[in-house]
């Protein structure tokens, strides 16, 4: 059976939209009839791969409703509806039409005999590897339900994380993009209609007068060109990031900077430790949730040791030790799992290892967002002081010729 998506026409005109499942276009176009509705178009759904957009990222769900889908799949089911009984409330209750289309495909799917992670990886760019991994663990061990409550768990806490640390650089973000303002309008309105009156009268100037005249000319002379320049440099540079080695080397200088480095660092850890102590607790073995997990990392020059960690653990090192000769990882990490590996709960010790990396990441966004708000100010306030006594340097000097 096929979920197919349809528009068709009330009996007072209006159009409804809708996606209903059957064995053959003609099956549904019946069934619409037998509801009262006049059919205009009747399409199979097929889902297609996510498609990349302009400035990086793919079409597809948000981690938001993502995780919300999760979050209710695993209620219904651990109530003990059937998958395609699940499936079929959340396709009627979604709330996009891309999540109505995706669904209602997987339920589809599920109802000809597939089983859930199959019927997950037949819809491309949507749902990870790891997730799909985790439903296939879960049906074969006999408890999804449970697999299904730590998911949506561990994408709600990604997610939080995720939002917290973009609200700790939205007030930052804010300020500067307000001083740019203020710094360009006194650039192209202010300051060339006081210099005019300097220039006219032929008298030197203070180099940081004529500083200022050049400044002020170069931005107005750009003009519509500048925003042109600005995306020209941000898409050359995602090209040249394109190839690994570049991106490699340049997610190796922010490893190098001062606490940007650490919360970096803090970040992927977090991110590992809490994929494996879900995977480990989902009895999945250390080296396949190794593998799973080496996606979550974004940083490349950590990823490439997880792979030299991943060989040393096949070939019997402990997961701690490896971790530690890569110098990439936190040392309270490292700890921890040593820690849990000593004492046989390792999955214990990887999520409360992940927990307390999360409130340190925490506490290092609060100091790097205390410490970007007086920076900022200093710095619009030294560009306003130069701008003033650009000003006010050929008038002191008017004004001792004068006398």
């Amino acid at each position: 059976m096929t979920a197919f998506e349809y528009e068709a026409l009330c009996g007072d005109g209006r159009a409804v939209t809708g996606v209903m499942e059957g064995d053959a276009e003609r099956v549904v176009r019946a069934l619409l009839r037998e509801r009262g509705l006049v059919p205009v178009r009747v399409a199979p759904i097929v889902p297609r791969p996510a498609r990349p957009r302009p400035w990086g990222g793919q079409d597809s769900l948000g981690a938001a409703e993502l995780a919300l889908i999760t979050r209710e799949l695993a209620t219904l089911v651990a109530a003990g509806l059937p998958i395609e009984e699940a499936l079929q409330a959340l396709t009627e209750h979604a709330g996009s039409g891309r999540a109505r289309k995706i669904l209602a495909a997987i339920r589809a799917r599920v109802r000809e005999g597939q089983a859930l992670a199959q019927a997950l990886g037949d819809v491309p760019g949507v749902f990870p590897p790891l997730y799909r991994h985790l439903v296939a663990a879960g049906e074969q061990s006999g408890k999804l339900p449970v697999i299904l409550e730590r998911l949506a768990d561990y994408t709600e806490q990604r997610q939080a994380l995720t939002q917290r640390l973009r609200a700790a650089c939205l007030y930052p973000a804010l300020v500067a993009g307000v001083a740019i303002m203020i710094a360009g309008g006194l650039l192209v309105y202010v300051v060339p209609r006081i210099t005019q009156v300097f220039v006219d009268s032929g008298a030197p100037l203070p180099w940081a007068t004529r500083a200022l005249i050049a400044g002020s000319a170069l931005v107005r002379r750009g003009g519509v060109l500048w925003p042109v320049i600005i995306a020209a440099t941000v898409l050359t540079g995602r090209w040249l990031l394109q190839d690994r080695k570049r991106r490699c080397a340049w997610h190796g200088v922010w490893l190098r900077v001062p606490l940007f480095g650490r919360l970096i660092r803090g970040v992927n850890a977090a991110r590992l430790a809490s994929t494996l102590a879900m995977l480990a607790g989902s009895g999945i073995p250390l080296l396949a949730a190794l593998d799973a997990a080496m996606h979550v990392v974004s940083n490349l020059p950590m990823r490439d040791a997880l792979d030299t960690v991943r060989r040393e653990v096949r070939e019997g090192g402990p997961l701690g030790h490896s971790l530690a000769r890569t110098r990439l990882f936190p040392p309270l990490v490292i700890r921890m799992i040593e820690s849990g590996e000593a004492s046989g709960s390792l999955d214990t010790m990887l999520a409360r290892a992940a927990a307390a990396q999360t409130r340190e990441i925490e506490g290092l966004a609060a100091i790097l967002t205390g410490l970007m708000e007086p920076l900022l100010t200093l710095v619009m306030g030294a560009i306003v002081l130069f701008i003033v006594l650009a000003i006010l340097m050929p008038i002191f000097d008017m004004n001792q010729l004068i006398k």
